[in-house]
């Protein structure tokens, strides 16, 4: 390990998002998380890339850009190839059904390139803030991987990080791994020091890390040494945030039927993405559950490609309804409660196998943003529930206390 270190950049390469977040090791209490992505101000972007053609050697998009696109007069009718999502799934062997990639393609050139896209966005992040850097000296990066990650997937994401030009060569030591999950659970000890409520070894604490897909539980003891030790089986559930999106595509096909919302969905995807993404912005993320909170979604302007493939009695209805598609409180909190009680039920299952008692409960994760998630978990746990001000940016900060407390850096 090189002692001209001097800089840790964590990076939350997700399923479904990621980020990444750095710090000086002179100012280590400074951690930036990057919320600049140049199109939108977010912790995270859609893991998500787009090539120019079939031949898969130039990229056109990642990120934002290669997810959704606003509805214009120019682009309503254009039928958009699909992005390709889900590539970080093939490195899990375990899995016995791998999301589909298009024929000739492999998932190890996917992850090589939106790899590469994010590490010319890190290296110029970087040189904004101190322009004297070398990228190869200066900088150790720490990824932070799910715990389900065996050696060999970890040798191959660590080839893809190689070849995507992040280190020198393959035998640099400005790497280091930790898992997703030890990473949020030195990030949520963090946090509870600097609110005062300090943990002291022997108490045990439970990290539940709301993402999009999943929701993940771990419950962790803290030891003199002040090392982490996991005192119960891991649990979780598909029970994220995605869950609500699809309760709300539900809604919609009841509406307009299930063969509109296939079809819009295979021929116009850009669209689609953008009509989901409008619910999440203008509805679930708004969603306190305290006031009589309604939400509309015009699908003339977010959604127009999808009219031509309603017939009969839903376009004489929706045509009724001016394109408008409207959601009672009702609606919205209905999709919102089967997803928190099956958090809660996890939950409960945690604490029950802890026979040492829970000293505090973490909320984690992209999920743990939501205002009435938040509201019904404290009002099933209390006091013990801690929320830090930013959930979705836990593993990344965690990634990179993790790198500056493993005293590799000088």
């Amino acid at each position: 390990m090189s002692t001209e270190v001097r800089l840790v950049v964590a990076i939350d390469f997700g399923t479904t998002s990621s980020g990444y977040a750095f710090a000086h090791k002179e100012i280590p209490q400074n951690i930036i998380v990057q919320s600049d992505w140049g199109v939108i101000n977010s912790f995270k972007v859609p893991t998500v890339i787009q090539y120019e053609d079939d031949s898969y050697t130039k990229v056109k998009s990642w990120g934002f850009p290669a997810l959704a696109e606003k509805p214009t007069s120019q682009n309503k009718a254009k039928n958009s190839s699909k992005p390709i999502e889900l590539f970080k799934l093939h490195l899990v062997e375990s899995l016995k059904e791998k999301p589909f990639l298009p024929k000739g393609l492999n998932f190890k050139d996917v992850i090589r390139d939106f790899m590469k896209e994010l590490g010319d966005h890190i290296e110029e992040s970087l040189n904004r803030h101190w322009k004297s850097i070398d990228f190869y000296k200066n900088v150790l990066i720490v990824l932070t991987v799910p715990a389900e990650f065996d050696d060999k997937a970890i040798a191959i994401y660590r080839e893809c990080v190689v070849n995507a030009g992040l280190l020198k060569d393959k035998y640099s030591n400005n790497l280091k791994f930790t898992t997703e999950s030890e990473a949020s659970a030195i990030y949520c000890l963090n946090y509870a020091t600097k609110v005062g409520h300090i943990l002291t070894p022997g108490a045990s604490f439970m990290v539940v890390d709301c993402g999009k897909s999943t929701v993940d539980l771990t419950t962790r003891e803290l030891l003199e040494d002040e090392r982490l030790s996991e005192i119960t089986d891991r649990t979780g559930d598909f029970c994220g945030s995605s869950s609500i999106d699809q309760a709300f595509l539900n809604i919609v096909e009841e509406k307009v039927g299930k063969s509109a919302i296939e079809s819009v969905k295979n021929d116009h995807y850009f669209q689609f993405q953008y009509f989901v993404e409008e619910f999440c912005k203008e509805v679930k993320i708004p969603f306190t559950g305290v006031n009589d909170e309604t939400g509309t979604l015009d699908l003339e302007s977010s959604l127009p490609a999808i009219k031509k493939y309603i017939r009969g009695e839903e376009k004489n209805r929706m045509e009724e309804e001016e394109w408008l598609i409207n959601l009672s409180f009702e609606d919205i909190k209905n999709m919102f409660d089967p997803v928190i009680d099956k958090i809660i039920h996890l939950i409960r299952g945690q604490l029950d196998k802890n026979e040492k008692g829970c000293s505090a409960i973490f909320l984690t994760g992209e999920f743990s943003e939501s205002k009435y998630l938040q509201a019904r978990i404290r009002e099933e746990f209390g006091e013990i529930i801690f929320v830090p001000p930013h959930p979705s940016t836990s593993v990344m900060v965690g990634g990179v206390l993790y790198g500056l407390q493993e005293r590799i850096v000088y």
